[in-house]
């Protein structure tokens, strides 16, 4: 009996390890898929490999939820330093999702469920984690911070325009390996508990940017797929001014139709929707309206493009590219850039190596280079640049 006990007690141990060990993998190719077109995969087997030489920079990517090591080549996903670097990425912003409901959809979700929790305990994260959004947000930073830690100069986290300014002129310097840029968001400030010292905690923390909402209503304004879809709360306008003040730059990503206009009305700085489309070439929920892109611009703000169909009916960069135009043709070439939603649980046509190709659908549709350019990864260069510039100096750490 005793040895079967022990036996009993081995096989458990042994599933465990395998479920935490590899149900996270299992998940995420489920979710983060990599499936051009015909035509696509056609002209990703032909040569010559399309290449941008300007600085480009992703306002978007959700790589810091998944449990690998961003600094090694993975089988799965879409980005990870070795494919950014393939990419000539000069930028990438990690957003920090720290919650989505189950049954997750664009049109009505409320906050009662969570998707993430379960992720997070599989994974074998840090038990303050598994059941603090706040908590879960400062583990990605940490993440960040350790991986450019680790990778011998090659990533760099950045916080502050001479950060900034400091990798573009080491890249423009040369060199066998040219270093990639990290920067901090959030999606969702899901986790203040109406708390600004909060907020404070995660600037201290390297975030730079923070999308309002997620996929649910909280307590800082309405999401576009929440239920009631209000617009900024009492709470939220203090969050948004103290953003500006400090130097965080205000996503309106996924922010509802009201809580948008609530925002435009008080931005002081410019604002960013980093990553979605517009209504124009894709009717979704999920995309903006030409009065909210001439809104956004307005601010001296910019619209990030994403890759997957819910963005831009389609995975193809002949779409992006569309979108891009239409940004253009509203608003002006300075205020649309790149926001790709790679590892967001959504499927794309190619992955972060293969971002050239939307410069080439570009350059298809009669862009001249400089205004590639401006799209590819200038205008968000111009907009983080001044967006991390405080209006007022940070609090004493607490």
């Amino acid at each position: 009996m005793r040895k079967a006990v022990w036996w009993g007690v081995a096989l458990l141990a042994i599933l465990a390890a395998a479920f935490f060990s590899l149900a996270p993998g299992v998940v995420e190719r489920s979710m983060n898929r990599v499936e051009p077109s015909a035509a696509l995969a056609r002209r990703m087997a032909t040569p010559p490999r399309p290449r941008f030489a300007a600085p480009i920079v992703d306002l978007h990517a959700d790589t810091l939820l998944w449990s690998r090591d961003l600094l090694t080549r993975a089988a799965r996903g879409q980005v990870d330093l070795p494919r950014l670097q393939q990419g000539n990425v000069a930028l990438q912003i990690f957003s920090s999702v720290t919650k989505t409901p189950r049954g997750q959809n664009y049109d009505a979700n409320d906050g009662n469920s969570d998707n993430i929790t379960p992720l997070v305990v599989a994974q074998l994260q840090p038990v303050r984690t598994w059941g603090s959004l706040l908590n879960r947000s400062l583990w990605h930073a940490t993440r960040l911070r350790r991986a450019a830690k680790a990778s011998d100069g090659q990533l760099r986290v950045v916080t502050s325009a001479r950060e900034l300014d400091a990798l573009l002129a080491a890249r423009a310097a040369g060199g066998p390996v040219r270093p990639v840029g990290g920067m901090l968001s959030i999606e969702g400030l899901n986790g203040l508990d109406g708390d600004l010292t909060n907020l404070d905690r995660l600037y201290r923390s390297g975030f730079r940017m923070a999308g309002l909402t997620h996929f649910y209503d909280n307590e800082v304004a309405g999401s576009m797929h929440g239920v009631a879809k209000g617009g900024l709360t009492p709470f939220g306008r203090q969050v948004v001014a103290r953003m500006e003040a400090m130097g965080m730059i205000v996503d309106v990503a996924h922010a509802s139709h009201a809580a948008l206009a609530d925002v435009l009305a008080v931005a002081k700085r410019p604002v960013v929707s980093s990553h979605g489309g517009v209504q124009a070439t894709c009717k979704v929920n999920r995309n903006l309206t030409d009065a909210e892109v001439q809104g956004i611009a307005r601010t001296g703000g910019i619209v990030g493009i994403g890759y997957w169909p819910g963005a831009v009916c389609s995975t193809d960069p002949q779409a992006i590219a569309r979108a891009i135009l239409h940004v253009r043709d509203i608003a002006g070439i300075d205020h649309v850039a790149l926001g790709s939603d790679f590892d967001g649980a959504v499927t794309t046509g190619f992955d972060t190596a293969w971002v050239a190709l939307v410069a080439e659908a570009l350059r298809a549709q009669g862009l001249n280079e400089g205004e590639i350019a401006k799209v590819m990864g200038g205008n968000a260069l111009r907009v983080l640049r001044a967006g991390m510039q405080p209006l007022s100096p940070m609090p004493a750490g607490r």
